[in-house]
């Protein structure tokens, strides 16, 4: 998790489905390797050390050893925040990551997870920077990291580059303006081509008109050219497939950069480039080059310095005057692309950025993109479906990964670059260290045949100053917790692991950009299975993030119901399915708990009684003779079978349902049925091996029970588990059906459970108490058979003292007196 701020429902929610996974494990056998890391660089930690000490950074300002912050978390609203160095900054994240990783692991071990806390890592300490810089200079040396001038989809709040898996589509109000472009005639004027565009203001950016090659309306146009309005560009028009007949007007014009659509134009159509808008968001100072009438550059001198938005403004009114704007804009809701954890549309931006090859610039038929959809089909997803999600994401990538950005809290490249004699970067050729020297920080450290006073000089050298995409570290996650290349003989043990569990919505990200590494490095996969959880959902049915403000806290609610109800209501739900935050559930799993305490004590108090039957081991199988008892270990071999093989294919919440539904006809039905029995003593009428069995049968039901319980109940179990065994729970094997008896007959449970809750209802009519005894009693069943093999223990659990008539019925019928005392 990204340790910043506090834990919230859906960390509860995802983090007990492994837990639950990993004690399953355990028990049955497995030696299990169950680290926590923390996520602690990007923008998250960033924006929250920035909120809580009340500080930014100056990358001009040197660094100061005595720096102490304003503040601690008590920022007024008010305050102006202070200007600080960027390694004080990143000493700041460093120590507030630690307190919130502390109060992370507080929560973590009040839920019960079974963590090793003794294998911990970090994506911002050495160790991760070490192997994150590793990974890349491999990379590089490979040939797969590269670094170009590209379009970059830009955050302009948080001034940094933003990879595809990280833009969301927001819907937001817009409109559509039809605007006017000129075909060359005589005297300048001729022919109107009408496009329809949301983005006016990129109108000076414009470096082509396309349309559909099939589009009979617009063939005759292609090869010419027309002119922009306002800025009178000479543009050509061409044809492309992308271009959509049934949009606007057919025709669109191409800017640098609109969006997503207008790069792969300018790319595929070999066109220039007109950049308008800057890092910051708004119009660069200076007009294109195209721009060469007086009118032109006279209208882009009053939008440069302009927000996007005012620039808009501005042009609409341009196109006014003009005549070029065709009616009023026309209002629309359309999705706009935002960077996921920002508040401002993205733009588009030509940066220089370092670039992964993760196959979305290779469509060849065996090449990169093909062998990581085939990865994928490698991996055994849980549950299934989810593998289309990231098949469907491999193949509709349009680009390379962005490794870099633009931010201060992270992984530095270690790469240094030479300044020629002018003192301009020479990026053809970047500086590296040898891989004994990391890890570096470029903005402290010196390239090898370097000095310090050398750093920014002419002939000199200047660090890389971005930092790497957290994913880029978050991907190396199993090679950072198998001690790649630190502990070779740990790493065979653990590499490739077993599983990786994760939530749906970072499949794009964290799975895929793992699977992307380790095929690069090791060339396999880094985990055979996916166990893919669902969201949390508000009472509104959205997300619950903390982004989003709408989470619930999980300490109170643990306080509230119990940490094992808590964890009852979290594997109540299916892998993969989103799930609606129910206390319901919670007050559920907390009576469950509550009912294994009692049921256990109530159970484990027939031990007391051993010197009535003799000396008999309550584990031993071969004492249980009775016909109910047998039944019940037979059903539940069955049910360790189910729940076995639901655990096996990390399903959790089947192997819950049916251990749950068995506990439940256990407590309500069979104890119900035997305790007089197990009691022994002169009302029960019953042989010393007839006592016996009930009290071995029961007591190897509660010993299975328990530990079927233990992944989902850990506090209650072990509890139990305290009072009558030594050890604990979770490390006691899983049990197997081999170890029940198998011969009797399961259906004997629900006959006799139905019989004895006739036998009941019988005296609830009455309002009498259940220790109302009944004269001579009949009972039809349409299992006369079974009730016949159970009707001793009928008989005493329906406290029955005259003649006990069993015969067959469509429905179970109960016709008796009752011996109701008179005054």
């Amino acid at each position: 998790p990204t340790a910043s701020g506090s834990l919230h429902v859906g960390h509860v929610f995802s983090y007990t489905h492994t837990d639950a996974i990993a004690r399953y494990r355990r028990m049955s056998g497995k030696n299990v390797f169950y680290p926590m890391g923390w996520d602690d660089n990007g923008l998250p930690t960033e924006r929250r050390v920035q909120n809580y000490y009340g500080v930014y950074v100056d990358t001009s300002l040197p660094y100061d050893p005595d720096f102490t912050p304003p503040y601690a978390g008590d920022v007024p609203k008010k305050a102006r925040p202070q200007a600080i160095s960027r390694r004080n900054f990143v000493e700041l994240c460093l120590a507030l990551t630690t307190e919130d990783e502390k109060d992370f692991e507080r929560d973590f071990r009040r839920l019960g997870l079974s963590v090793d806390w003794a294998q911990t890592y970090q994506t911002i300490s050495p160790v991760a920077q070490e192997v994150s810089q590793r990974a890349f200079l491999r990379n590089l040396a490979r040939g797969e990291a590269y670094q170009i001038e590209a379009p970059t989809i830009w955050d302009v709040t948080f001034r940094t580059a933003v990879a595809q898996a990280e833009v969301e589509d927001r819907e937001r109000p817009g409109a559509y303006h039809k605007v006017t472009f000129h075909r060359p005639g005589e005297g300048g004027t001729g022919e109107t081509v009408l496009i329809e565009t949301t983005r006016p203001e990129l109108l000076p950016a414009c470096v082509a008109l396309v349309a559909h090659p099939d589009d009979e309306r617009y063939q005759p146009l292609f090869g010419t050219t027309v002119r922009t309005p306002i800025f009178g560009v000479e543009v050509p028009v061409l044809a492309h497939e992308l271009a959509q007949p049934d949009k606007g007007s057919g025709i669109a014009m191409i800017c640098t950069f609109g969006d997503t659509t207008d790069v792969t134009w300018w790319r595929e159509l070999d066109l220039p480039a007109r950049t308008v808008i800057g890092r910051d968001g708004r119009f660069r100072p200076e007009a294109p080059a195209a721009i060469t009438s007086e009118e032109g550059r006279a209208a882009y001198e009053q939008l440069a310095g302009l927000t996007v938005f005012s620039a808009q403004q501005k042009v609409v009114e341009f196109l006014r005057e003009s005549g070029d704007l065709i009616g009023e804009p026309e209002k629309i809701t359309h999705p706009v692309k935002f960077f996921e954890k920002g508040e401002r549309p993205l733009e588009i931006v030509s940066s220089r950025q370092w670039y992964l090859r993760n196959g979305g610039r290779d469509d060849s038929a065996d090449g990169l993109r093909q062998q990581l959809i085939g990865r994928g089909e490698e991996i055994t997803w849980h549950p299934p479906f989810m593998q289309s999600r990231y098949t469907n994401w491999v193949e509709g990538l349009h680009g390379d990964w962005l490794l870099s950005r633009q931010r201060f809290f992270g992984v530095p490249f270690p790469i240094w670059y030479r300044l020629d004699d002018d003192g301009e970067i020479i990026y053809d050729s970047p500086l590296t260290p040898g891989e004994d020297q990391l890890p570096v920080d470029p903005s402290i450290d010196v390239p090898t045949g370097y000095t310090e006073d050398q750093r920014g000089e002419p002939g000199g050298f200047a660090g890389d100053p971005d930092v790497m995409d957290t994913w880029a570290t978050s991907s190396l996650s199993p090679q950072l917790a198998g001690k790649w290349e630190r502990d070779n003989e740990f790493f065979a043990k653990v590499f490739p692991m077993d599983l990786r569990p994760q939530a749906h919505d970072i499949i794009r990200t964290w799975l895929f950009s793992t699977v992307v590494r380790a095929n690069a490095e090791h060339d396999c996969l880094p985990w055979h299975n996916a166990a893919i959880s669902g969201w949390i959902l508000d009472p509104n049915r959205k997300k619950m993030s903390k982004s989003k403000g709408n989470t619930v806290t999980p300490m109170s609610l643990l306080e509230q119901y119990g940490t094992d109800a808590v964890r009852y209501w979290s594997l109540s739900a299916r892998l993969g399915a989103d799930t609606a935050f129910d206390e319901k559930q919670m007050k559920i799993g907390r009576r469950l708990a509550i009912k294994v305490l009692n049921a256990s004590k109530f159970v484990l108090s027939f031990t007391s009684h051993l010197a009535a039957a003799g000396p008999v081991d309550l584990l031993d199988a071969s004492a249980v003779s009775e016909p109910i008892d047998k039944a019940l270990l037979a059903g539940l071999a069955n049910v360790v079978d189910t729940a076995t093989a639901a655990h096996e294919e990390y399903n959790y919440t089947r192997a819950l349902e049916v251990t749950e539904t068995f506990f439940w006809t256990f407590c309500d039905d069979y104890l119900e049925l035997v305790k007089d029995r197990a009691y022994g003593g002169e009302n029960a009428n019953a042989t010393e091996a007839e006592i016996a069995s009930a009290r071995v049968a029961l007591t190897i039901a509660l010993d299975v029970l328990l530990r079927m319980l233990a992944p989902v109940l850990p506090f209650a179990t072990e509890e139990v588990w305290s009072w009558w065994r030594e050890g604990s729970i979770h490390a006691a094997a899983w049990p197997t059906a081999n170890h029940l008896p198998t011969d009797g007959e399961p259906a004997l449970i629900e006959a006799a459970g139905e019989a004895l809750a006739a036998l009941r209802k019988k005296k609830s009519e009455a309002k009498a108490s259940q220790r109302t005894p009944y004269g001579d009693v009949s009972l039809a069943t349409p299992h006369p058979d079974a009730a016949r093999w159970v009707a001793p223990d009928l008989a005493r659990a329906g406290v029955v003292h005259g003649e006990f008539t069993i015969t067959e019925g469509e429905a179970v019928v109960v016709s008796g007196e009752l011996l109701l005392e008179t005054s």
